[in-house]
């Protein structure tokens, strides 16, 4: 199901709110009201999925709320918060946004979703969008998710829209690699990227199991496999719109690795995601082209077979055509002797011959001349 779009009046409105929100000082801006249970106590809002705070690469607390959060960061300055969010609320986004100095135009794109993958520098702030994708076995299709990543110098904020991609696992990988995830948030958006490209990897061999398939039904005739070709080819589509443009974001960060001092261990291991990634853009290129030409020869084979069969309904036309002429030639060919049987089979007194010797001879000769002479013009005209 698709969610239903703002127009352009209420979501201008919207930004303008925003805007003067975002504007405000600090203080200004509460953070968002925890939830509250029907006994009155507090609970924690279901968009923040987890929140945690590290130093040197090790976990030292879980804060259950923002407002803990923000609390226990200003305790460890040389710490960094991880705050996962999914589907936040406008409340949560712009008491980050307070707390951590966002940009009000990317806080915007993060309340808004369906953005592009893009990569965007605001001050000391990285906002990242990202688009990952799963393959569904059971319907055989791809389901795309979206995630906006704020990665600043002592925090990385994720904001997801979708299910995919499961970044529990993100998390708890660079807990056993301590030594990566003290090179701080940096190393956190490596791992991020790392796991929404190895995330294609899966897409991108059931999409080929996919074609296969649709190879062999299309030689093989399948009445639904044109509509199978053209679901499919939207949806490379789609993974086109979200992997082409991790090539450029990722050459933008390895291009900025000497002006913002990246580690190099953290380069090597970028330069790795985005081998990864130009190698899936290139098999999605590939994709499309070869979904092309196996529309173009479905196409061709159906016109194939349409004039095979036009060929043969005009071949049995002509065999019927030809028994209706021998049919019709045969009824011609003996309706001459009935009509003459006929005639004299009338029995009046005053007829011509009637009394003639040789009136049945020449009676039963004139049928047989009639009849050659029609079998002889027939025969010509190839009607028999």
């Amino acid at each position: 199901m698709h969610e239903r779009r703002a127009g352009s009046g209420e979501k201008n409105h919207r930004k303008s709110v925003w805007r003067r929100a975002l504007n405000q000082p600090p203080a200004a801006v509460p953070p968002a009201p925890p939830a509250r249970a029907p006994g009155g106590e507090a609970v924690e809002p279901i968009s923040i999925v987890q929140a945690a705070l590290y130093r040197d690469g090790v976990r030292v607390s879980s804060p259950a709320t923002l407002t803990e959060t923000y609390r226990e960061l200003r305790k460890q300055p040389s710490g960094m918060a991880w705050i996962g969010l999914a589907r936040p609320t406008e409340g949560e986004l712009l008491s980050l946004a307070a707390e951590f100095d966002l940009h009000p135009l990317a806080v915007e794109d993060a309340m808004e979703a369906h953005q592009r993958p893009k990569l965007e520098r605001y001050g000391d702030t990285l906002f990242v969008v990202l688009r990952a994708a799963r393959y569904l076995d059971a319907p055989e299709e791809v389901d795309f998710g979206e995630l906006h990543v704020f990665v600043g110098p002592d925090f990385v904020i994720t904001v997801r829209h979708g299910a995919a991609p499961d970044l529990s696992a993100v998390r708890g990988r660079m807990e056993d690699s301590p030594d990566l995830l003290k090179l701080g948030p940096e190393a956190v958006l490596y791992a991020i990227l790392d796991a929404v490209v190895d995330g294609y990897a899966p897409v991108v061999s059931g999409v080929q199991n996919d074609i296969d398939e649709i190879e062999t039904e299309v030689f093989r005739g399948a009445p639904e496999v044109s509509r199978r070709i053209y679901e499919l080819s939207r949806e490379m589509v789609e993974f086109q719109r979200a992997t082409r443009p991790l090539v450029g974001m990722l050459h933008g960060l390895m291009a900025g690795f000497a002006k913002y001092e990246t580690d190099e261990e953290l380069q090597r291991y970028l330069r790795d995601v985005a081998d990864h990634v130009t190698h899936i853009s290139e098999r999605v290129d590939g994709f499309r082209q070869a979904l092309t030409e196996i529309l173009t020869v479905n196409a061709t084979l159906v016109s194939q077979q349409q004039n095979a069969e036009m060929r043969a309904l005009a071949e049995a036309g002509f065999e019927q055509n030809e028994e209706v002429k021998k049919i019709s030639a045969w009824a011609a060919i003996l309706f001459a002797p009935t009509l003459v049987g006929t005639i004299y089979g009338m029995n009046f007194r005053e007829m011509p011959e009637l009394h003639w010797a040789l009136g049945y001879p020449f009676a039963v000769g004139l049928m047989g001349v009639v009849c050659v002479t029609l079998y002889l013009i027939f025969k010509r005209k190839d009607w028999l």
